[in-house]
């Protein structure tokens, strides 16, 4: 059952699906659709063209879908789009895309955004991907699944943090990260694979061995980076996860690759 507190206010033209529970106090922009059984606590604005999934919960003065941080702005119909089963607890920000990014904003399924963390505009956050207290995205940031930001960790503008990776708490992360990797530092330096995040996740001790391996020779000494890589894809171009790593560190970037503090 629909429960909509008296105080809430919805503007003519939000789509409300079934189940959704507003607090008191809440502000629901015309453009905005909540789907079913989403759960918004007292305080609670959503604006812009945004969308929240099924089964997310949104708890007290979180801001989503307000107008981006970025000077360039200029009123384009922009989105947000959080996935399906998503907390997303209390002052966190997020902000819709630009037209010199990708128009749009997006979070996957099933992650947890903790109090005060901010999505800027243009990110694009995986699936069940972990933001501890006050963790920060500049704009442009893609995070792939199952990452895990330590809190008040901040990400530089477009930096790619990949899959699995493992993100110290207070970094300052200006460079990319590789998938299955951890940082830590101000600035970040690579500090290993996040061994903790892959047995959690059910990695088998050959998968984690064979990253292991391969962590080690792409980060050698010996030869240039393009000759490790051809080498760790000739050792290794059967196992996924390897490859994962391989092809996010071939991928076009603004940004230089973390590395191994010297």
């Amino acid at each position: 059952m629909t429960a909509i507190h008296p105080t809430a206010i919805i503007e003519p033209g939000a789509h409300l699906g079934a189940e959704v529970t507003i607090g008191p106090y809440c502000h629901i922009g015309p453009n905005v659709v909540l789907h079913d059984r989403v759960q918004l606590a007292s305080h609670v604005v959503v604006a812009g063209r945004t969308t929240i999934g099924a089964d997310s919960k949104v708890y007290s003065f979180a801001s989503l879908g307000t107008p981006p941080q970025a000077l360039k702005y200029a009123g384009e119909p922009s989105e947000l789009t959080i996935g399906a089963g998503c907390t997303i607890r209390e002052h966190v920000t997020m902000n819709p895309g630009t037209a010199f990014g990708r128009m749009l904003t997006d979070i996957g399924e099933k992650c947890f955004i903790m109090v005060g963390c901010h999505v800027a505009h243009d990110c694009s956050v995986g699936n069940h991907v972990v933001m501890a207290n006050n963790a920060t995205l500049g704009g442009h940031v893609v995070v792939g699944d199952y990452a895990n930001l330590g809190g008040l960790a901040a990400v530089h503008q477009w930096v790619r943090i990949g899959r699995y990776a493992m993100i110290g708490g207070m970094s300052g992360v200006d460079s990319d990260v590789i998938p299955y990797g951890t940082v830590m530092g101000d600035r970040a330096r690579l500090s290993g694979l996040n061994l903790i995040g892959l047995k959690r996740r059910g990695f088998s001790r050959e998968t984690i061995h064979a990253l292991r391996t391969a962590y080690r020779v792409l980060f050698a000494h010996e030869g240039t980076m393009a000759e490790r890589l051809d080498d760790v894809t000739e050792l290794f171009a059967s196992n996924d996860p390897v490859m994962d790593i391989v092809g996010f560190m071939r991928a076009d970037s603004s940004r230089t690759i973390c590395q191994p503090a010297s």
